[in-house]
């Protein structure tokens, strides 16, 4: 005989059914008669409210809801609707015995009996709070998720369909690409991309990437509401289903336009370093040939001026002489460019006004350049006054005026302007308009290129034919111009002419009485002076005293300071002449020795370049190498004038 015809005697129908529903544990189930009062309870119900049978059966069910839901009538609400529509399902909180809140899932059916009449519910309950809070951290997360894409402001995050549709907007998109979401919202992504990437394909291409290896990211310019362009960092990476299927992208955009200027700033600051370095090193080997070249220099000088006054009455050997002096000129001259390019030549500054010094060289200027090119002149009024070197200063521009000539072989206009800076114009500094003066070159020639003209400055570089440009020109007006505080600065373009301004700081002193005349000799420049030549070249230094005595001075020589200073305590001399690049002592350390031990001794310092550091003084004028008979008589009358000055 089986289990079943075993039982069946034993248990009828009825006492099966309700030993089922008092196995169940997982849901509470129980009867309630047509007013809602408990008629059954089972295992599951004590296990989920807490409740034994005997507490709750009898009772009205309504005591399972909070004192919220009874007030509005909830519990007699759920009834109604069972009777009406046959049940009733719902979800909500319920409250245990222990006073605890559980979410509950409630279906309650009505009992009728043969006539159709309601005899009582059959309800059973749920216990899904796990799931609810499941559904609630998960809504958090989301809402949290969905208030962090809105809050990023710095970043455009958006979502774009499986066919490139925009799908939703965050505050960055809006704020980088400037489109409110109902504007761009359902329209293609592609209309962010340039037209070129967009006839290229690349919106396209961009998506396939991503489809195909789950992520695309690039950099490149995309395109705002209004038009502007700004360069993207872009990330799009592919949205799938659990089963793999494409549901879309996520878009991730970054304006990178400020991390690209500043890059492309560093950059060229870098360059401009490397530039400087390079220009530095070559300032440095370019000084110290010039230094050497202006000894020979002054050797060669001194020798030929000497020996043409006793050639005189032989013109076939003058001829010789004199293109020999005229050479070695030259070559002065090639040795101040290279001393001005590397910032290593004497300076005699004083206070000028531009205006004035374009004015007072004008005619001068003109009869230089010839009857095809007419210069004009533009100067504004009550421009405050620079602190240069007069002579340098017209020696610039008047190298600036012959550049503007030669780049217009057909004629034309060169105009020279001295004014304020404009706003657009005034350097990255820090400083403002009051701070400068421009004197600004200006021709309608040939112009140059981008290349030509980052390389204008570079020593030896030229555009023009062989032997018609040394190629210093622009590098000497860039040298001499960093001495006094200022900047060359050149605009060109092929075609539409070149601007070389000259920027100078405007002084800020106390205008000193400047003596235009103090370089004449006077009448000391006759009296025969005790002349302590010092130089540790000994061509040079014999050469400089055969001029001291071809100009009525007695010599004495040294070949180095120590030797000098041995020499001054056993003679006495009126006047020292020292060389300044000496070994072990500078000839300035040399005089400001001498001024200590023998105040009133005039000294000059003579140099074929001035070292960084040193400060001509009153007390210690220069003489610069080469130099020649007038130079030695001026600067010997200038030294000897001040020390009776100062005495």
């Amino acid at each position: 005989m089986d289990s079943k015809a075993h039982l069946g005697p034993l248990f009828s129908a009825e006492d099966k059914y309700r030993l089922l529903v008092d196995a169940v544990t997982d849901y509470a189930i129980y009867m309630l008669d047509p007013q809602g009062f408990i008629a059954s309870w089972n295992t599951g119900a004590q296990r989920l409210k807490g409740y034994a049978a005997e507490e709750v059966i009898g009772q009205h069910f309504s005591m399972f809801y909070s004192d919220l839901d009874r007030a509005a009538g909830l519990p007699d609400n759920g009834l109604a609707i069972a009777v009406q529509q046959g049940r009733f399902a719902n979800e909500g909180w319920r409250v245990r015995k222990d006073g605890t809140r559980f979410w509950a899932h409630v279906v309650l059916d009505p009992i009728r009996d043969g006539a159709g009449d309601i005899i009582g519910f059959a309800k059973v309950t749920r216990d899904l709070t796990e799931r609810k809070l499941a559904e609630e951290a998960l809504r958090k997360s989301e809402e949290q998720l969905r208030l962090l894409v809105q809050g990023v402001t710095d970043y455009a995050i958006y979502l774009i369909s499986p066919e490139g549709l925009v799908t939703n907007w965050n505050a960055g998109a809006q704020k980088i690409k400037g489109y409110r979401p109902e504007e761009v919202i359902g329209r293609h992504f592609s209309c962010f991309y340039t037209p070129e990437d967009v006839a290229n394909g690349k919106p396209e291409t961009n998506l396939a990437l991503a489809a195909r290896a789950g992520r695309a990211e690039e950099e490149g310019w995309r395109i705002r509401k209004d038009g502007t362009r700004f360069m993207a960092h872009v990330i799009i990476d592919a949205i799938r289903e659990t089963d793999g299927t494409l549901t879309g992208f996520a878009k991730v955009t970054r304006d990178i336009t400020e991390r690209m200027e500043t890059q492309k700033a560093l950059d060229y600051a870098r360059e401009e370093l490397l530039q400087a370095q390079k220009m530095e090193a070559v300032g440095r080997l370019t000084g110290g040939v010039a230094h050497d070249f202006n000894n020979f220099l002054t050797i060669i000088l001194i020798s030929l001026k000497m020996a043409r006054k006793r050639v005189m009455d032989s013109p076939d050997v003058l001829r010789f002489v004199d293109n020999a002096i005229q050479g070695a000129e030259r070559g002065a001259s090639m040795t101040q460019r290279m001393l001005a390019f590397s910032s290593r030549q004497s300076l005699q500054l004083e206070v000028l006004s531009l205006a004035e010094l374009v004015q007072g060289m004008r005619d001068l200027l003109q009869r230089s350049i010839g009857p095809q090119v007419r210069i004009r002149t533009q100067t504004a009024g009550a421009l405050p006054p620079v602190q240069a070197d007069a002579h340098q200063l017209e020696t610039l521009l008047l190298n600036l005026v012959l550049n503007a000539r030669d780049a217009m072989p057909e004629g034309g206009d060169i105009t020279i302007n001295t004014r304020r800076p404009l706003c657009q114009e005034l350097p990255m500094t820090g400083l403002d308009d009051e701070d400068w003066v421009i004197l600004e070159v200006a021709d309608v020639g040939e112009g140059m290129d981008t290349q030509t003209l980052a390389r204008a400055t570079e020593p030896f570089f030229t555009t023009k034919g062989v032997g018609k440009g040394t190629g210093l020109g622009l590098s000497m007006v860039h040298g001499i111009i960093e001495q006094l505080g200022g900047k060359l600065k050149l605009h060109s373009e092929p075609g539409l002419g070149t601007r070389a301004q000259l920027w100078l700081p405007v002084y800020q002193g106390e205008e000193p009485v400047v003596d235009h005349d103090e370089m004449a000799p006077t009448a000391d420049s006759a009296v025969a002076l005790r002349v302590l030549a010092v130089d540790d070249d000994a061509l040079v230094l014999t050469n400089t005293c055969a001029l001291l005595e071809e100009i009525g001075h007695l010599p004495f020589s040294a070949g180095s300071a120590a030797e000098a200073l041995v020499l001054l305590e056993q003679e006495t001399v009126d006047l020292v002449i020292t060389d300044h690049a000496m070994p072990l002592m500078t000839g300035s350390e040399l005089a400001d020795l001498l001024h200590e031990r023998y105040p009133g001794l005039p000294v000059i310092l003579a140099t074929g370049y001035l070292e960084i550091g040193y400060q001509q003084t009153d007390n210690t004028p220069l003489l610069t190498k080469p130099f020649d008979e007038q130079d030695l008589v001026q600067v010997i009358s200038r030294a000897v004038s001040r020390s009776k000055e100062q005495g």
